[in-house]
């Protein structure tokens, strides 16, 4: 076993792995609850960028409807960035399952 190869081997797998991590940070995914009526886009990091809402779904009387839609897409689209992020990782580490990646 070359001990020297297997480093340069692990060396060459982190900075894969952080240039990965940056692309991710600047990568978006969106979602779309309620038949499209609340749109939130979100980076794969986890960043909430924008929240849309029709005008035509805020019922000032009933509040906690829009409210569970807003968080309904924003749980979506952090589950689909951190669902690409485990995926493009996985690509990276061969599924070694490396803790924290």
């Amino acid at each position: 076993m070359n001990i020297a190869k297997l480093m340069k081997q692990a060396q060459q797998m982190q900075a894969g792995l952080a240039a990965k991590q940056e692309e991710l940070a600047i990568q978006t995914v969106e979602a779309s609850v309620g038949g499209d009526k609340v749109h939130v886009i979100a980076t794969c990091s986890g960043d909430v960028l924008s929240i849309r809402i029709d005008p035509s779904i805020i019922d000032p009387e009933d509040k906690e409807f829009l409210e569970g839609l807003v968080l309904k897409g924003v749980q979506e689209a952090l589950t689909k960035g951190k669902e690409k992020s485990a995926a493009e990782m996985k690509k990276l580490t061969g599924g070694l399952g490396i803790p924290g990646m």
